[in-house]
């Protein structure tokens, strides 16, 4: 971070690593019904990828619609439009970035080291258990205990 008369500016390898971090995040968690009211990582993600599909268009069809009707005068907050528009899905991928890189609470750090210990005594590889988890290893753990452990191990939790 850079200090600049009292202001924090991150710098530009701190910023694209968080977007990083949330692509990464977004594509490692499970997409499960079970998980959805527990977590608000699956609306975020869906909020994301819609973001990515469809705010490009409305960001074009903003600043055409005003310059199709000769509309010069409102191009200023046609383009103040766009630019809102285009920044939706970066918005979702700097909070799943954050997201991914916070420390789990303590309830949530016991329940990643259950999971976490049922998947290795069932015999399957695994990274080595976290001592502070984040929800990075809370969305690996829970993808590989869909995967791999059947419903009535996962029913405990769920």
């Amino acid at each position: 971070m850079v200090f600049f008369d009292g202001w924090c500016f991150m710098t530009q390898r701190t910023v694209w690593q968080h977007f990083q971090n949330g692509q990464q995040y977004m594509a490692t968690w499970p997409m499960r019904k079970e998980l959805a009211a527990i977590f608000p990582e699956q609306r975020y993600i869906k909020a994301t990828k819609f973001a990515t599909r469809v705010m490009p268009a409305v960001a074009v069809m903003s600043v055409l619609s005003q310059m199709a009707f000769n509309n010069y005068g409102a191009l200023p907050q046609a383009m103040t439009v766009a630019l809102f528009a285009l920044t939706m899905p970066l918005q979702g991928l700097w909070w799943l970035g954050k997201r991914s890189r916070t420390t789990l609470p303590p309830s949530l750090a016991i329940w990643y080291r259950e999971i976490y210990e049922k998947i290795t005594s069932e015999g399957h590889a695994m990274q080595p258990l976290k001592k502070q988890p984040r929800y990075l290893e809370l969305a690996e753990v829970l993808n590989r205990a869909f995967k791999q452990l059947d419903k009535t191990s996962l029913e405990r939790w769920f």
